[in-house]
């Protein structure tokens, strides 16, 4: 990729952010709108700052509960992704379930979830990792899967063990499928934490941006609870590109979806 294509990537999107954030401040100054109705980009700015340390400590606690719920995700993901390629019976047997997991609505088991658990930041924990488990999971068995079969033979004829096919071929072809995965699941950690805090309305010192929202909606800080947003968005877009990044280095040396784009 060229020096002005790397330049483009980063100039356009940030070129029409800037000017969707012009046209909402005018929009907003020319119609009269109150803040408590829809505040605007330079108020919810010097929210930002004027309330920085609140907000700073709710980021913290997001964070490392999306941080945590994605880790589990990943070692329970890969080590059933693992096992489900060791035994086919296995995986026909707990696969279903996976899937029920998956599709269950975090907000309608969060309540239960909260009363099992019995601590607040282990059910917040639980919920995201429910809601960021499959994708991984998902992507690694087919990554597993998706070995050469020709390399396959090759392995079996040269009377390699089943430990060694593994190490050696199925999980180098499994790292492209486990890290689009990983990029879903960075996402969806931080939904599942946020949703879960919004059911659990969980306050204090220990609060997360959630319910800073929540507060800031029962009070009428609007522009707070846009503050609060826009920090769940900027979580968001960092995870994406921090995990692609990861992605790029660790397959740029062999893969060719590393270099995708690059001509």
């Amino acid at each position: 990729m060229t020096r002005g294509a790397r330049m483009a990537r980063i100039v356009a999107p940030a070129a029409l952010g800037i000017c969707a954030l012009a046209a909402w401040e005018v929009l907003v100054a020319l119609n009269g709108i109150p803040p408590y109705v829809l505040p605007g980009p330079l108020q919810i700015a010097r929210t930002l700052v004027a309330d920085w340390t609140g907000l700073s400590a709710a980021l913290a606690v997001t964070l490392r509960i999306t941080l945590m719920a994605l880790a589990a995700a990943i070692v329970l993901g890969v080590a059933l992704a693992i096992l489900f390629a060791q035994s086919r019976w296995l995986a026909n047997a707990l696969f279903p379930y996976a899937v029920v997991l998956q599709v269950t609505p975090v907000v309608a088991i969060a309540p239960l979830v909260i009363i099992w658990a019995k601590d607040a930041t282990l059910a917040l924990l639980i919920c995201a990792w429910i809601v960021a488990f499959f994708p991984i999971l998902s992507n690694t068995a087919t990554g597993l899967d998706a070995a050469d079969r020709n390399l396959a033979d090759l392995f079996r004829l040269y009377g390699a063990s089943r430990w060694q096919t593994l190490v050696r071929l199925r999980l180098p072809s499994a790292l492209p499928y486990f890290f689009a995965g990983l990029r879903v699941s960075g996402g969806l950690a931080l939904i599942g934490a946020v949703v879960a805090e919004f059911v659990a309305g969980t306050g204090g010192t220990g609060s997360g941006l959630a319910y800073v929202i929540l507060e800031a909606g029962y009070r009428l800080q609007i522009p707070k609870m846009f503050a609060a947003l826009t920090l769940i968005s900027a979580i968001g877009i960092v995870m994406f590109v921090v995990l692609g990044l990861i992605a790029r280095l660790a397959l740029r040396r062999w893969h060719e979806t590393a270099g995708a784009g690059e001509e």
